[in-house]
């Protein structure tokens, strides 16, 4: 993940919400590179990120 402009915190933050949301839908990430996982399994991740997001969004209306 290109994250390099975020702050510390939110860079951690960021890093934690990805390894739940790929918990969620049964992907394994190591800590650094995760260059051999498919595009579907990452996408996965990243579908499942905007997801939740979406959800905390709406609830917050």
């Amino acid at each position: 993940m290109a994250n390099r402009n975020l702050v510390p915190e939110a860079r951690a933050g960021l890093n934690k919400f990805k390894m739940e949301a790929a918990q969620e839908v049964g992907v394994t990430l190591k800590d650094g590179y995760n260059g051999d996982l498919t595009s579907r399994q990452n996408g996965s991740v990243g579908g499942q990120m905007v997801k939740k997001m979406v959800e905390q969004y709406e609830k917050n209306l």
